[in-house]
C-alpha cells in the first residue's frame, strides 16, 4: 500500500549489535523465539507492483535492487509508466490493476505471487472486493460524515474513500517505520492505524480492515492470502460495511455495502 511516501511495517530488531554465544548455551525458549523470527521472514521471490507511478517506480527499483532473487510483474494502463522498468526479471503488463487482479489472481495458483504492492491512486482492495462479488451483491456506499471527525487527519477523495494518516505533514519517502517512535518528529509513536481502524465502532456499520506491511523503506504491501481473507470476512457479511488497508500510520476506508 503507497501514499505519499509511507512505510508499512516496523524493522524490529534490525540495527541492534549482534549477540553471539555457543548454540548449547542458548536456552530453547530463545532458540524457538530464534526459529520462529527466521520462519516469519518474507521470501518476496514473486511481486506484483499493481501501479507504476512515482511511488510503484521506486519500489521496483528499490527491491530489485537489494540483490535478492526477485520475480516482478508490474502493472499499469499507461504504457509510458511501463517502460520505465525493465530486466530480465521484469515482465510488464498494460492493464487496470483491480481488473488484472480480479482476472490473475487465484486461490489455487502456484505461479501468484508472495507479495502484492499496492501503488495506485485508488483503493485497490476495495475495487477488487467490489469486482470479485460483482453489483448484485455488493456495491459502494457513502460512508458516514461522522467519521471525518474521529478520524485522525481525515481527508475524502473524489469517490467518497477517506484517506486517514497520523502525520499532519509529508512523510520521508524512505521512513523504515521504527516501532515506537516517529522518524520525523522523534516523538512516540501512535497507536497503530491499522489497530483503530479495524476497531472503529458505528451504528449500523461493522468495519474489516487489511494490514499492510512494509517490504522495504517507504514501501508497504500484503500476502494473496490476507487479501482472500478480508474476501471471505466479506463473503459472511451482510448490511454497510467499512473496508480498509491500512499500516501503522495512514490508510484509507471505503464504504461497501454486501447484498
Amino acid at each position: 500500500m503507497v501514499f505519499s511516501s509511507m512505510g508499512n511495517a516496523s524493522i524490529g530488531d534490525f540495527g541492534r549489535p549482534p549477540v553471539f554465544c555457543r548454540k548449547d548455551k542458548i536456552p530453547r525458549r530463545v532458540e524457538a523465539n530464534r526459529i520462529e523470527r527466521i520462519s516469519q521472514e518474507p521470501t518476496m521471490e514473486k511481486i506484483w507492483i499493481i501501479g507504476v507511478g512515482q511511488f510503484g517506480l521506486l519500489a521496483f527499483q528499490r527491491l530489485s535492487a537489494a540483490g535478492a532473487k526477485r520475480q516482478f510483474v508490474l502493472v499499469d494502463p499507461v504504457e509510458r509508466n511501463l517502460l520505465k522498468c525493465d530486466g530480465p526479471n521484469c515482465i510488464r503488463e498494460r492493464a487496470n490493476g483491480a481488473v488484472f487482479l480480479k482476472e490473475r489472481l487465484k486461490r489455487d495458483a502456484g505461479q501468484g505471487p508472495d507479495w502484492i504492492i499496492p501503488a495506485l491512486p485508488v483503493h485497490l482492495a476495495a475495487e477488487w472486493l467490489l469486482l470479485v462479488f460483482g453489483p448484485d451483491r455488493a456495491r459502494r456506499i457513502a460512508l458516514p460524515r461522522e467519521l471525518d471527525r474521529r478520524l485522525p487527519n481525515a481527508m475524502r477523495g473524489p469517490d467518497g474513500d477517506i484517506y486517514i494518516s497520523h502525520a499532519d505533514f509529508q512523510c520521508p519517502a524512505d521512513c523504515a517505520e521504527p516501532r515506537d517512535l516517529c522518524t520525523v518528529t522523534g516523538e512516540k509513536r501512535r497507536p497503530n492505524l491499522f489497530d483503530i481502524l479495524s476497531g472503529v465502532t458505528l451504528e449500523s456499520f461493522r468495519s474489516l480492515n487489511l494490514r499492510s506491511r512494509q517490504l522495504g523503506p517507504g514501501i508497504g504491501g500484503y500476502r494473496p492470502e490476507h487479501l482472500f481473507l478480508l474476501q471471505d470476512d466479506l463473503g459472511r457479511s451482510r448490511g454497510s460495511l467499512m473496508v480498509s488497508t491500512a499500516c501503522r500510520c495512514h490508510g484509507v476506508m471505503t464504504g461497501i455495502e454486501r447484498l
